[in-house]
């Protein structure tokens, strides 16, 4: 057998993953619907996907090696930073193979394409005429980590930097973007400067920075805030109608950094199927920092519409779930937050550099003499390095207050270290700017008037940029690496930094609060930078070091950095992108949505239907979870959709329709909500059920043991009074607490600690199962189940009715907990025959188990002569024989079974599952919002004829 290319491998891989449409149009079930051939795991999937690269990078070493000659001049015209955050700029060239050059790579395998979003696009615009435009290269970040993703088709989708109000210049600029694969999302100056100078930049950025919000124009900028806030989602939007105009089926659409978190949400609401993932490239506040946001619910809301959502670091995601958690009141799991049944991925994804491009540069003649001019400069002296941006989160007064404390302690290094700081200026119009310029150049001043001598002074300050080769010398002839951000993303100086450092080995301080810690922290040392004290030790260990040491540390980082580059970032976020559309398509295949239009038809055509409806987070109106501020004493008793009132009517005054509210709600709660309505109600599981107008009756099993009651109610109390916003329902057969108004994360703690304490103890003998539920522990006796006490309210439906039919079509629907699923096997027509009369006699006493049915003159039916299909039950034949049919009642505590009442093909029955993923329910509806719209279809729906 041949070998195969890399691209027939990833034609196969291709293949191998997508889900045609037709194969899960019509599964009826949530059972063996997984293609044997697609790899069951996550992990496994993107194992394979990562391997597909490696191939395909050892398949491209040729003609990259042949290409090394011009590589090397691609450095020749680089142009000087303006952006210090990845100090590696990008020559036109470049950009042209990496952005527009994809024609030249064979076409053997058709590239899916990738259309990358961001505030601004790679060039920048300069007007010269009424139709013609210069394109200037920017730097940034995204750019080089993009330039190496050569398996996709990338188009950029972004603002040019400038306002241009008229048609022609658009046109123009359009037509010279499009050759660069750039497309240009035309902003007005107006939305320009309440989105992105006023939103953005003065409300996000600052809060996602631990900055907080604006404190000295706080009553302007309240006035200002909704103005800016509808600018930012008008301008989300302006984004989003670009991008839906050159979107094709099947693109992957990257959304980038806090500009553009409405972004997803406006995607999503035109096309829900587009492959959406965000990214962040700022650090995300805790969940106490980011609920200051007057517009928090609306953020996280449209951040969760993206099917991926990714962070440079763990505690980023973990902020973020939290706040999902906290704010919105959804539930996090260890794969993201789910959402109504939909689970948005979150992860973190760890930025970095292309490292071969520092490295290669290191080699260029250009850059041997500037390292030989700066060797020759500094002789005799330990060079330390700072390269940041004139910003207020990267603690440049903290750094060189540093440094004046170690040379005070320290009096032998005043003549044999230098510190070379350089602070590219930005935003040199906002007065906060020009104060921390101010500010640094008095403490520099400062300390070189107080150390510095005639031939020498201890702080060398640049106001300005470097270009790529001066700053590459730099790093390379650098002893120390100061880095101290008070707040940072990430910051890629410190990687560009280890790059350059083969030679020298040097030391990195970095600062705990930079992204970049959790990345590189083993090979650095790490500082508080708010610690001045703690800094300049850091200093004098780093001076201090033995070599060995120091080369230990670097060959650590050095290794981190040269393997987790730009390129495998953006590969890595793209192929977990892809992943997570596949992991939603095999949820969705594991319990497909429901086909509303074929369960409409079925009620139709039947004539005697029952609907089999849960009460709790399916005919409830949504929760309020804004948090718990005072007047949810009220919501703690669920209420009955508003928009459902009038349908429920209309459904329960159809003669030919039964409907049961199969509910663990107390008989109280059933009692306020339905008592208008004419149907079943059967409270605490099915154990007590009543006509709304008639009395209550227990459907319990005799000799039912709740001598359990106590002793758990003991511990019920004691961790309500543990737990702020928690509270507990006894009931008759039951008893639960519920935890959903406490702070989630001490909630589940505090159930955990519950749970463990009641099968240790109380219940370690007790007859009695454990549910653990969405945020609430419910302790109840074996055998109260849904599904268990299911036969008994049938028969005694049918014998309080009078049915003269059998029941045709049933539609089971409900947020049941996995002890209550017998629920939908109970009426599963398709389960063969030993499991259906398990599932109908489970958890029943035997002595209540006998199936009443009907005599027949021919023939005695018995128990276990029960099929799986009644196309002619005993109802049916005695109403042939025009006699009158009745139940047999045993005793006062004896119902008829209630499945001798049912005629069930299995196209007439839809068990459904509402916002639960993982079911045996055949199929899934994914709010209550979805039940509502499922029960107008049938009220309203018509017969034919």
């Amino acid at each position: 057998m041949s070998a195969k290319s890399p691209e027939e491998i990833c034609i196969l891989y291709n293949n191998q993953f997508t889900l045609p449409k037709s194969k899960t149009s019509h599964m009826p079930g949530s059972k063996c619907n997984v293609d044997p051939a697609t790899p069951k795991s996550r992990t496994e999937r993107l194992m394979k996907e990562r391997n597909l690269r490696k191939l395909n990078r050892v398949f491209n070493l040729n003609e990259k090696a042949g290409d090394s000659l011009r590589d090397a001049d691609l450095f020749s015209n680089d142009s000087a930073l303006t952006e210090t955050e990845n100090c590696a700029s990008l020559n036109e060239e470049e950009l042209s193979e990496g952005v527009d050059g994809y024609e030249r790579q064979d076409q053997r395998l058709p590239k899916q394409r990738l259309l990358v979003v961001a505030n601004r696009l790679p060039v920048s615009a300069v007007r010269q005429g009424k139709d013609s435009w210069q394109l200037e290269i920017s730097v940034g970040g995204l750019v080089s980590a993009l330039l190496g993703l050569k398996e996709f088709d990338a188009r950029w989708i972004g603002w040019a930097g400038v306002n241009v109000p008229d048609e022609i210049g658009q046109e123009a600029l359009t037509k010279a973007l499009a050759e660069k694969k750039c497309i240009p999302v035309f902003l007005d100056e107006d939305t320009v400067h309440q989105y992105y100078n006023g939103y953005c930049n003065n409300i996000i950025w600052p809060l996602f920075h631990y900055l907080g919000l604006p404190q000295e124009d706080r009553l302007s900028t309240t006035r200002s805030f909704q103005s800016q806030f509808d600018a930012y989602k008008k301008a989300n939007q302006m984004f989003a109608d670009v991008v839906h105009e050159h979107y094709e089926e099947g693109d992957v659409v990257w959304c980038h950094d806090y500009h553009l978190m409405f972004l997803p949400k406006c995607l999503k609401e035109k096309n829900s199927n587009i492959k959406v993932g965000w990214f962040l490239h700022t650090p995300f506040p805790s969940s106490e920092i980011h609920r200051m946001l007057p517009s928090r619910r609306d953020l996280l809301e449209s951040v969760l519409a993206a099917d991926l959502v990714g962070f440079h670091t763990y505690d980023y995601a973990r902020h973020f779930v939290s706040a999902c958690t906290r704010i919105l009141g959804l539930e996090g799991t260890p794969e993201g937050v789910e959402n109504q049944g939909k689970l948005t991925r979150v992860a973190a994804f760890p930025i970095g550099i292309d490292s071969d491009r520092f490295i290669r540069a290191l080699e260029l003649p250009q850059v041997q003499d500037h390292i030989k001019e700066l060797k020759e400069r500094f002789a005799g002296r330990k060079v330390m390095l700072g390269v940041d941006r004139l910003d207020m989160i990267k603690g440049i007064p903290q750094k060189i207050l540093a440094f004046e404390e170690f040379l005070e302690e320290n009096p032998e290094w005043r003549d044999k270290v230098v510190l070379l700081q350089i602070a590219v200026p930005t935003r040199t119009d906002v007065p906060e700017y020009q104060k921390l310029s101010s500010q640094v150049h008095e403490i520099v001043g400062r300390i070189n008037g107080r150390f510095g001598t005639l031939t020498a002074v201890p702080i060398h300050h640049l106001d300005r940029s470097l270009d790529f080769h001066a700053l590459c010398a730099l790093y390379a002839v650098t002893d120390v690496a100061l880095i101290t951000s008070l707040r940072d993303g990430m910051n890629l100086v410190s990687y560009e930094f280890v790059a350059c450092q083969a030679s020298k080995k040097g030391v990195l301080i970095l600062s705990e609060f930079a992204g970049a810690a959790q990345s590189l922290g083993a090979g650095a040392l790490l500082v508080n930078p708010w610690n001045i004290a703690e800094v300049a030790a850091s200093i004098s260990q780093a001076l201090n070091m033995p070599a060995d040491e120091r080369e230990k540390m670097h060959q650590h980082n050095f290794m981190h950095v040269t393997t987790h580059t730009s390129q495998e970032w953006a590969a890595t976020f793209v192929s977990e992108l892809n992943d997570t559309i596949i992991e939603a398509q095999l949820r969705t295949r594991q319990v497909p949505l429901l086909p509303v239009k074929v369960a409409v038809e079925r009620y139709l055509q039947s004539n005697n239907r029952l609907l089999m409806l849960g009460f709790n987070a399916t005919l409830t109106e949504p929760a309020n979870t804004q948090g718990v501020r005072g007047g949810h004493i009220r919501e703690l008793q669920s209420r009955l959709h508003p928009e459902i009132k009038e349908t429920l009517k209309k459904l329960c005054d159809d003669r030919r329709t039964n409907i049961v509210i199969l509910s663990g709600s107390d008989r109280a709660v059933l009692d306020d909500n339905f008592r208008e309505y004419n149907l079943w109600l059967a409270a605490e599981n099915g154990m007590f059920l009543r006509h709304s107008t008639g009395e209550w009756m227990t459907t319990m099993p005799e000799n039912l043991n709740m001598d359990w009651v106590d002793s758990v109610k003991h511990v019920f109390e004691y961790f309500t009074e543990r737990t702020p916003g928690s509270h507990f329902e006894l009931r008759e057969t039951s008893l639960v607490w519920k935890y959903k108004y406490a702070e989630s994360h001490f909630g589940k703690l505090q159930s955990k600690d519950m749970l463990q304490h009641l099968w240790t103890g109380p219940i370690s003998n007790a007859a009695v199962d454990v549910v653990q539920g969405d945020r609430s522990v419910e302790v109840r006796s074996v055998g109260v189940t849904k599904g268990a006490a299911i036969d008994r309210i049938l028969g005694e439906i049918v014998r309080n009715k009078g049915m003269k039919s059998p029941i045709d079509y049933v539609l089971c629907a409900g947020h049941f907990l996995n002890k209550d699923e017998d629920v939908y096997t109970f009426f599963e027509p398709e389960l063969p025959c030993e499991s259906l009369a398990l599932a109908r006699t489970r958890s029943l006493d035997p002595a209540r188990t006998s199936i009443s049915m009907i005599p027949d003159s021919t023939n005695q039916v018995k128990a276990h002569q029960l099929r799986k299909q009644r196309s002619l039950s005993t109802l049916e034949r005695s109403s042939y024989r025009s006699a009158a049919w009745r139940p047999i009642v045993h005793d006062s505590m004896s119902l008829p079974e209630g499945s001798s009442v049912l005629d069930l093909k299995a196209e007439n029955f839809f068990s459904c599952t509402v916002s639960r993923k993982q079911s045996d329910a055949r199929y899934l509806l994914q709010s209550s919002d979805d039940v509502v719209t499922l029960l107008k279809d049938l009220a309203e729906s018509k017969s034919p004829n």
